[in-house]
């Protein structure tokens, strides 16, 4: 809950028994990186030495009989145990609170979290309280947010009870209940005897800071009772990246459909690996609607009816059936396009049930080329028939944009055209890879209202096709996920054929360590050939790593501007480029980096000339790398330098 006290704002936890407020717990560290920006709404509690009376506003001081209420950081010291608050990112700062207040005697920590999904992330947050609890014993509650905050961030539950480092209960990760109740029954004396059994910890609490706490004359605690069963160590359920790219995405798209007021989704679907995730990831939602309302969700039956607009008392009983009332796949074919994806398409939205239409663009297309011809006087031609780079794009952005076109118009006119309310949400379906490479023509169908698959890579999304043709249904899929990737935008001959990781002059393999090393690593050009050197040093020259590594500097910079547009897409990806909230770097650069890219000819010179490594910097060498990409910061004596684009 936001506080204020004084001029300041804080984000607080409010702990109440029994209609009474018994303190007021303001945050202390706040999260102010990647997704989160606190500090722009919160100011951090800085006085940690004392609990101070805060002054109930006047309602609910005359709705409680309550004047004030400690505030502060501190905890509850009932009769028979002692209980606290951490809340969200202090578990994860480097000196958490949970450390001094176990010293204080505190032995059940409470967690009201906001921590969103994200590929692979599950273990690193698990790992954080099971740690604290399982070397100076515990039992941590944790409590995390689940579902779609309305933006791209999806919060993934997952909330559980840790006792001295053993899960006792855990509830799901992904689930479309409104609310999840997980429930453990403890020892508490199990706490007071692994404490009492580690010397360490007895010597460091006999000197310990002193927290304040606020006594609660209330036991908390059961006598000793045959009848009630202790819970049991569980073993921790995960899921795989390729469910989490299932579930995640398909729970936002639900809490995304009902609460936008819209009847459905619209999806270009070309045939392709990534069009055909985002129709798959819609057939998983769409079964997992049917699975909850067959459990007994009324929550979810009501929404279902509601946004399917079923009458007479009817409602989803089976996924392919309600697809169709919701989802509309739509294959926009030009002259460039093959049989091939046209029939994967087809085959792909039976298997799922949506609503799919075929329609040909080349009309659109053609007077579109008429037009320019009649204004300039020139002919576009593509470069297979001796066109220029310049004409070969042009021709391609055409076809692209005119199918954005086509997609928003059919998402606000087919509901319209079939009696139903509202307006159709079209869905995206460009990877993180492709977002990272500018490998996508700004406004072309990727520029959707939301995109499930944005922050992805192009990797896991072919792991996932092989996944959902077994697990999903969608045998089609494998067909897809064997066909390699290509855009159709130029024409089939039969000495040439387009192919994505062609035109791009890198592979989605090595887009992706890219990824990695410019966001997670923090590498500008400079640094990133250095890694890369020790990475690929086994099989590539160092000339050829500094090729491949200037080859996507270029791209990369030239291209960056399209992320200011790119469609909001659901977050899943540590090195996810995406502007609004998590990557907020500049969108202009020199695409030509005069400056690093002399540094990687420097070095390769060296290396090829020498035969010097690169184990060790120089203060020299530390200064110069610190200007790679014009925003990093370098320690001296430092090997990797974390400079970034």
């Amino acid at each position: 809950m936001p506080v204020i006290k004084g001029s300041e704002r804080y984000n607080c936890q409010v702990l109440c028994l029994n209609r009474k407020i018994v303190m007021i717990r303001p945050k202390m560290w706040l999260a102010n990186d990647g997704n989160y920006r606190e500090l722009r709404w919160f100011t951090a509690w800085k006085q940690k030495d004392h609990l101070e009376d805060f002054l109930l506003p006047i309602e609910i001081s005359e709705s409680l009989s309550q004047l004030t209420v400690p505030f502060g950081y501190g905890y509850i010291q009932f009769l028979d145990t002692a209980v606290a608050a951490e809340v969200c990112e202090e578990l994860f700062s480097p000196i958490p609170p949970h450390a001094e207040l176990a010293l204080n005697g505190v032995e059940v920590f409470m967690n009201a979290s906001g921590s969103h999904h994200q590929l692979r992330k599950l273990d690193l947050r698990l790992r954080a309280f099971i740690g604290a609890t399982h070397t100076r014993g515990g039992v941590y509650m944790y409590s995390n947010q689940q579902g779609c905050d309305g933006g791209r961030l999806y919060y993934d539950g997952c909330s559980c009870v840790v006792v001295n480092g053993d899960m006792v209960a855990q509830g799901s990760q992904f689930s479309m209940k409104d609310v999840e109740l997980v429930v453990a029954q403890i020892d508490l004396d199990a706490v007071a005897s692994l404490r009492g059994s580690i010397s360490s910890f007895q010597e460091q609490a006999s000197c310990k800071p002193r927290v304040s706490s606020v006594a609660v004359p209330y036991k908390l605690c059961q006598s000793f009772n045959l009848q009630m069963s202790l819970s049991s160590p569980l073993k921790i359920q995960y899921h795989s990246p390729v469910e989490e790219i299932a579930y995640g995405p398909g729970c936002w798209l639900w809490d995304y459909l009902r609460r936008s007021g819209a009847s459905g989704f619209l999806l270009p679907l070309s045939g392709g690996a990534d069009s055909s995730s985002v129709a798959a990831i819609v057939g998983c939602m769409c079964q997992l609607v049917v699975k909850e309302i067959t459990n007994g969700d009324e929550q979810v039956k009501a929404d279902a009816i509601r946004i399917g607009h079923y009458t007479g008392g009817q409602f989803p009983t089976d996924s392919k059936e309600f697809a169709k009332r919701i989802f509309y796949t739509i294959f926009m074919g030009s002259e460039n396009s093959s049989d091939v994806t046209r029939t994967r398409a087809k085959v792909l939205a039976d298997e799922i049930g949506s609503w799919h239409l075929d329609v040909s663009i080349d009309g659109v297309v053609s007077s579109l080329l008429s037009l320019f011809q009649t204004l300039t006087g020139k002919r576009l031609r593509y470069k297979v028939d001796g066109g220029s780079n310049i004409e070969n794009l042009g021709l391609q952005n055409i076809q692209a944009r005119i199918r954005m076109v086509i997609a928003f118009m059919l998402a606000s006119l087919l509901p319209w055209v079939h009696n139903k309310p509202g307006f159709y949400l079209v869905l995206g379906s460009s990877n993180v890879d492709e977002g990272l490479r500018g490998y996508l023509t700004k406004y072309d169908c990727s520029a959707a209202d939301i995109n499930p698959i944005g922050s992805i890579s192009k990797q896991d999304l072919r792991i996932f096709l092989k996944w959902a043709a077994i697990h999903l249904g969608y045998s089609s899929l494998a067909e897809v996920e064997a066909a390699p990737p290509t855009a159709e935008l130029e024409p089939i001959r039969s000495n040439y054929s387009q192919l994505d990781e062609v035109d791009m002059g890198m592979t989605y393999e090595e887009l992706s360590v890219y990824g990695r090393m410019r966001k997670i690593f923090r590498c500008g050009p400079v640094s990133m050939f250095k890694n890369l050197c020790y990475r690929w040093g086994a099989k590539l020259t160092p000339a050829e790593v500094a090729e491949k590594v200037k080859h996507f500097s270029k791209y990369y910079s030239i291209n960056r501007h399209k992320m200011a547009v790119l469609t909001p897409s659901y977050h899943a990806e540590s090195y996810s480029p995406e502007d609004n909230r998590f990557d907020l770097r500049q969108l202009l650069y020199n695409a030509r980096w005069p400056y690093q890219f002399r540094k990687i000819d420097e070095f390769v010179d060296n290396l090829n000339g020498d035969k010097v490594t690169i184990t060790k910097s120089t203060n020299q060498e530390n200064a110069d790398v610190n200007s790679d990409g014009g925003m990093g910061v370098v320690a001296a004596g430092s090997n990797n330098p974390r400079a970034g684009f």
